[in-house]
């Protein structure tokens, strides 16, 4: 921009001119003085101004594009109106915005600064506001080291000369009240930094984004969505979910299926979509991978640039408000993939802000992740900790969410994480562990379980960090529950063996026990373990065709008879057959072959039977609702053990991980009776051999693995039986 250069102007307005003023307000407005307002405007793209009740003209400063007028100030209204014509002989009318007062009180940016305002984002960002009966756009920010902020948009050219902010001292915040401005308009903060360098920054609390590759924050109207879900929501809140059967179905929503040409399909149709299959199949929940707003299609959404938007790649706000609502109405439980671990270098984003590290750490030791080319988040800084905290609440009350997955958890917790020695910078005891991150964790975790009950906060954790899942009272973090890595990087390693070695690997199976109810934990085979070469699950397994679908069918079946809940991402539930790639939809096609579908059968039917049986979901978390029958027939490679409810009733389960099919296998029991084959992933129904115990099996009572009665079993090669006894 040129700068104006004349002898009949201050030296302040001169810095309202050059785009370099700390406080526009000094200058621009109306300000009153001896009974006379002085009306001051800077204008750069106006012809002609004038007052719209009188008519009178506005004088141009000669030489300038400011216009100055002075009357009486009893002729001079509060909020005078102006009725300008531009450049092109377009006429415009709007209110004076450096004729309003303030308009952010002063308690809530006090909360703010202590890092204690739950729900800031009610007044950052932009939001339809009513200044003295004039409707408008109140924009607030927060730049604590800026030299002057300016919201520009396609309301003002862009041009960061015409709306720069109002700073609101120590706080840091900066805001501006724009009269008549309407929802739809596009818009940026231009900041300038200590050092006069001027950037444009897209809004860290913008609700709504454009469409990728453009960045610019979309004003939105206030939120009037008329929710469907309030039964969803009461019962939530009144159910111990620690007691209820929970499976996750995790998708990515721009891959999981696209329109005729390609395209992403809308929150509306995918909402259908999406619960139509998921209804059928009897997964509890859904999980969604990150759709908080994000440059790079590629990140899948963790390398997040707007914390309080989904991402307009799908619809908007009130779109995304419809999927959660419909889903509920279905009874299927929301919950979203969120990451405070870290954020992208992005220029037009949170990185240097202000021109400072200001979310981040100024120190790279401790402040950037050079493996994934992210910033580190400042945990120890009371704004940082109020924007993300701020965010999770946001997801939870305004979207209906019912809980965060939060991701890389491991990264925040310890200093020294993928990094080499000397290049991270210790607490001050001297130890490696993040103290702000476990303090942010524990804030995080008791803020939204007191105010929303009933969502869950759900770890992504893969260290031996302890009580992850137990409460802060208690010295835990106070996470609802937490990712069982251990128990999922043993399982696929042991299915990866050749059935004739699995004999060797036996405790890769057994060890998880020793640890199964130190947390609470989930079973999950996500979206990591089928990209990056390490092929599908149906890829994973050993053998030829058949036994590779067997030996599928008795993972699954292991998963769902397990401890702790589970969760499996899109298209293992046909066997999607060639590893995830997030620019393809899933082969679909995959249904109409058999041996697909069967896995499909499989598991619809575990998912009924995990629903339906207390046994299976009562005790998830306790060691009360497991019992080894035998963990010790390493030779056969054959799993046995019981799961129980509360009451003491029983589901017992045999898992053989060879293709040699076993007779007259017997097992202890612990009471006399019948037992009848209730599920048997070997069932012809799944694409097996029907190999199993059609008959009901009384027990004998023959002593066997410590207990007084037994029963003898055949076992399907590379399958799993359970059983249910009447006594």
């Amino acid at each position: 921009m040129k700068s104006q250069k004349t002898n009949t102007i201050s030296e302040a307005m001169q810095r309202i001119i050059d785009a370099c003023h700390h406080d526009p307000f000094e200058v621009l407005g109306c300000h009153v003085n001896a009974g006379v307002c002085q009306i001051n405007l800077f204008l750069p793209h106006a012809e002609k101004v004038s007052l719209a009740e009188s008519g009178q003209q506005i004088p141009r400063v000669s030489g300038t594009d400011f216009f100055s007028l002075s009357l009486p100030a009893d002729q001079v209204g509060d909020h005078y109106l102006l009725n300008w014509q531009d450049k092109f002989g377009q006429s415009h009318s709007n209110h004076d915005p450096y004729s309003f007062s303030a308009q952010l009180p002063e308690f809530d940016m006090h909360l703010f600064n202590e890092g204690k305002h739950r729900h800031v984002y009610r007044f950052f960002g932009s939001h339809s506001h009513q200044a003295e009966g004039i409707d408008g756009v109140l924009f607030a920010v927060w730049a604590p080291n800026a030299t002057r902020v300016s919201v520009v948009g396609n309301f003002n050219q862009w041009d960061g000369r015409i709306h720069p902010m109002r700073s609101r001292g120590g706080s840091g915040v900066w805001e501006l009240f724009i009269p008549e401005l309407k929802p739809g308009s596009l818009y940026k903060f231009e900041i300038r930094t200590q050092e006069g360098h001027v950037s444009l920054r897209t809004d860290p609390y913008g609700n709504y984004f454009q469409r990728r590759p453009e960045t610019a924050a979309v004003v939105i109207a206030d939120d009037h969505y008329s929710w469907q879900d309030e039964e969803w929501i009461n019962t939530r809140a009144t159910t111990n979910w620690q007691q209820q059967p929970m499976s996750v179905y995790e998708v990515h929503l721009g891959s999981w299926r696209r329109d005729e040409q390609g395209d992403f399909l809308n929150y509306r149709d995918l909402a259908h979509q999406l619960c139509d299959h998921v209804k059928a199949i009897g997964f509890t929940h859904i999980e969604l991978l990150p759709i908080t707003e994000h440059p790079f299609d590629g990140s899948w959404g963790y390398q997040t640039t707007g914390y309080f938007a989904p991402t307009s790649r799908f619809g908007t706000p009130d779109d995304f408000r419809y999927f959660i609502d419909h889903l509920h109405q279905n009874g299927i439980g929301v919950l979203l993939d969120w990451v405070p671990a870290h954020f992208p270098k992005d220029r037009h984003a949170l990185a240097e802000f202000d021109g400072t590290a200001l979310y981040e750490h100024e120190d790279p030791r401790k402040g950037e992740h050079r493996d994934w080319g992210t910033l580190i988040f400042n945990f120890g800084r009371n704004e940082v900790r109020n924007f993300l905290i701020s965010s999770a609440i946001y997801w939870l009350e305004e979207f209906h969410l019912d809980g965060l997955r939060v991701d890389a958890v491991a990264s925040m917790l310890y200093l020294d994480y993928s990094r080499e020695p000397g290049d991270w910078v210790p607490n001050q005891y001297g130890g490696r562990e993040n103290l702000e991150a476990v303090d942010f964790l524990r804030e995080l975790n008791s803020v939204t379980h007191d105010l929303h009950p009933g969502t869950m906060m759900i770890a992504e954790e893969s260290t031996a960090w302890p009580q992850v899942s137990r409460p802060t009272w208690l010295g835990g973090l106070g996470f609802s529950m937490k990712w069982n890595m251990g128990w999922m990087h043993d399982s696929l390693s042991y299915m990866s063996q050749d059935p004739i070695y699995r004999h060797y690997h036996h405790d890769l199976l057994t060890f998880g026990l020793l640890y199964a109810f130190t947390e609470n934990f989930v079973l999950p085979f996500s979206h990591d373990e089928v990209v990056h070469g390490k092929g599908s699950m149906i890829d994973k397994m050993p053998g030829d065709d058949w036994q590779r679908f067997a030996n599928l069918r008795l993972l699954y079946t292991y998963m769902f008879t397990y401890p702790g809940k589970k969760l499996l991402f899109m298209g293992s539930e046909f066997a999607q057959g060639r590893e995830w790639n997030d620019d393809d939809a899933l082969d679909w096609y995959l249904q109409d072959y058999p041996h697909h579908r069967g896995i499909t059968t499989l598991l619809t039917d575990l998912n009924r039977l995990y629903r339906e049986s207390p046994s299976l979901h009562q005790n998830e978390f306790e060691f009360s609702g497991f019992e080894w029958i035998d963990c010790h027939d390493s030779s056969q490679s054959i799993l046995s053990y019981a799961r129980k409810d509360r009451d003491g009733n029983e589901l017992l389960i045999v898992l053989n991980f060879t293709p040699v099919p076993r007779d007259n296998y017997r097992i202890g029991v612990n009471r006399p009776g019948q037992y009848q084959e209730i599920m048997n992933s070997d069932s012809e129904f799944y694409g097996g051999s029907n190999m199993g115990n059609g008959k009901p099996l009384d027990t004998e009572k023959v002593s066997w693995m410590g207990r007084d009665h037994s029963i003898i079993l055949t076992l399907p090669p590379l399958g799993a039986i359970i059983l249910k006894g009447s006594h």
